[in-house]
């Protein structure tokens, strides 16, 4: 395994002994960003299903949260955070045993189908306190007994969880995805015909990557909830599952550093070029520039930003585990 993704998550870590609290939100930010888009990598990227619904997900985990939290009161991370995860597997798990019958095209617009019923069903009705959302009042704690292991609430605490949970599943993803199990993803993505004739049952692999990629999701959500304290229904909407595809495209699909480096340049990117004071009243227009540099990275680095490190000798971005 490559030692870099291990010297950067070490710089990340002391990221909070020399910056300011406006840059270890937005640092949070993009690590939970970072989760949410390898997720998505692992259903696109290796399964080859383009999903159009993922935000369903991870808007679900955070409404998950804020319906399970007392008002005014922490709830357990560590009950809470598998619940939320567990009501995203279970709800990926029957989408899925639906929207796996389709292909291409049908695929996409089904799993948006269903992306935008999860919305509408929290947008007009008062499960979700509606269009306003729920408030979280707090963060979720973590006790062991009577003893506060880690207090929350402090920012760098909440930046250490989230940066430790990333690594988590940056390493589980690894060893799934170098495993006879990700290789079989792998081979149902480049044929899926001619894996069924070997006898590969096709639809379960498939399946169970579905169910996976949205507990991941979810943890994402969860992650995004507690962090910002609030959730309303834009969270499960088109346009946030439009922007963690760009993530993964402008990152480089199928491998999960990529991911990450989407996420990072989507995020940041997204910061900068709606920086008012550097870009006036353009910045209110930071969606062309953005898409404009989403349009040449497609165009000029099909592996994208990822592949840039193929150009500079390091090994190709093909998979995950190649010793």
């Amino acid at each position: 395994m490559n030692t870099l993704p291990f010297l950067v998550a070490g710089l990340l870590a002391l990221f909070p002994l020399v910056e300011s609290t406006f840059y270890l939100q937005l640092l949070t930010k993009v690590l939970i960003m970072a989760i949410f888009a390898m997720s998505l990598d692992l259903l696109v990227g290796y399964t080859g299903l383009v999903s159009f619904g993922h935000a369903a997900y991870f808007g679900l985990a955070g409404y998950a949260i804020a319906l399970m939290a007392p008002q005014y009161e922490t709830v357990s991370l560590w009950w809470s955070l598998p619940a939320a995860m567990g009501v995203c597997a279970v709800f990926a798990f029957v989408i899925g045993t639906l929207v796996l019958r389709t292909r291409g095209i049908y695929f996409i617009m089904v799993t948006l189908a269903f992306s935008q019923m999860l919305f509408f069903i929290f947008h007009d009705t008062k499960i979700g306190g509606g269009s306003d959302g729920i408030y979280i009042y707090a963060k979720p704690s973590m006790n062991l007994g009577d003893v506060q292991l880690l207090n929350l609430e402090k920012l760098e605490n909440f930046y250490w969880l989230v940066l430790v949970l990333t690594v988590a599943v940056y390493l589980l993803l690894h060893r799934v995805l170098g495993s006879t199990f990700g290789r079989a993803l792998l081979g149902i993505k480049v044929n899926e015909h001619r894996m069924r004739a070997l006898g590969f049952p096709v639809f379960r692999y498939q399946l169970a990557s579905f169910t996976f990629s949205g507990a991941l999701a979810g943890m994402a959500g969860y992650l995004a909830a507690a962090q910002y304290g609030f959730v309303n229904p834009e969270i499960l909407s088109w346009h946030q599952s439009g922007a963690v595809l760009m993530m993964v495209i402008l990152g480089g699909m199928g491998t999960l550093y990529g991911s990450v480096i989407g996420a990072f340049a989507f995020v940041l990117l997204q910061e900068v070029l709606s920086n008012q004071a550097w870009f006036g009243i353009a910045a209110k227009h930071w969606q062309l520039a953005m898409g404009i540099f989403i349009m040449l990275v497609a165009l000029y680095l099909p592996q994208g930003l990822a592949g840039l490190l193929q150009r500079f000798g390091r090994k190709p971005v093909v998979e995950v585990a190649d010793e």
